[in-house]
């Protein structure tokens, strides 16, 4: 893995990053941009169902990118022999840090999906009900977890 990771450092690196500069930055651009932009429409139905599908097409770009964010972390943890050094720990926080956006993540689609099928149902009110927490809650605090994140990863480039 070591020598894998030191014919292609560059890719592996620029992927890792790229990818979780997508995923943070998109859900900035979601929540600071997109959501108060939909907000200004009228008509509740068309509100709802913008929102619906860009938080489809976000899901979309993201994807590929948390499993790419995984991928490289597996090979650089491996590869630069960080467990038993004294930053592991910052390792480690990284991974409890992508673990947990993984798993709100995963709640934010699984909402989105419930939201999805009450809407095709007409059920407007149980839509808003699975999609407000979203914007509320789990976007900013994915926000702030991917930002922490991506701090220590920089700091990590460091050592």
């Amino acid at each position: 893995m070591t020598e894998f990771f030191q014919s292609f450092s560059a890719p592996i690196i620029f992927l890792h990053v790229i990818s979780a500069v997508i995923w943070v930055g998109g859900m900035i651009a979601l929540r600071f941009a997109v959501h108060p932009s939909v907000q200004d429409i009228a008509e509740p139905k068309i509100k709802i169902e913008r929102t619906l599908q860009f938080l489809k097409t976000f899901f979309n770009i993201v994807i590929p990118c948390i499993v790419i964010l995984l991928i490289t972390a597996i090979i650089m943890i491996i590869a630069l022999g960080f467990k038993g050094t004294p930053i592991y720990s910052v390792v480690i926080a990284k991974e409890i840090i992508y673990t947990i956006m993984t798993i709100v993540f995963i709640s934010i689609y699984i909402k989105r999906n419930k939201a999805q099928k009450a809407f095709l149902l007409g059920d407007y009110i149980t839509t808003k009900a699975q999609l407000a927490p979203i914007a509320k809650y789990f976007i900013p605090l994915n926000i702030a977890l991917g930002i922490i994140a991506i701090y220590l990863g920089v700091t990590l480039r460091g050592f």
